[in-house]
């Protein structure tokens, strides 16, 4: 089944327009920290292996499948839509059947000379938060017993 695309404004739509709706943050910690849309949690697909270096959460699908249930609508976002795409084949994999990639995520979708062609959440003026809570992966992964 191929999983759905959405730009940030689309996505807001949805997440607006349906309250079961969760948008899933698959950016680093220190990424969500800075800021993520308000009703977001993280739990991130990749985490730092060392400076500037990264590699698959291996934690990311047993985390997920421990705290969302596999029927509910997610919209899955990143920084520019790249991660989020490979979280989102990864869940869908594991038995998620209402996926959305966020194309454009957080920060925006750049093409190879850096010029932005999707504006991210940030950047489209939706609502963004710096309050962690029960969104941190820390929150997640304690729910989960990871």
């Amino acid at each position: 089944m191929a999983i759905k695309q959405q730009v940030p404004p689309e996505a807001h739509e949805t997440l607006k327009n349906n309250r079961d709706a969760l948008y899933l943050d698959v950016r680093t910690e220190g990424e969500f920290a800075a800021g993520h849309a308000g009703r977001a949690i993280n739990i991130p697909v990749m985490v730092a292996k060392g400076p500037g270096q990264m590699q698959l959460n291996l934690d990311f699908v047993e985390v997920a499948e421990k705290v969302i249930p596999k029927g509910r609508k997610l919209v899955v976002g990143c920084l520019s839509g790249r991660r989020s795409q490979r979280a989102c084949e990864m869940l869908e994999e594991a038995g998620f059947t209402d996926l959305t990639n966020m194309v454009g995520g957080f920060g925006g979708q750049r093409d190879a000379s850096g010029k932005v062609v999707v504006a991210g959440w940030r950047d489209a003026g939706l609502p963004v938060t710096t309050d962690l809570g029960d969104a941190a992966y820390a929150a997640q992964k304690a729910k989960a017993g990871v």
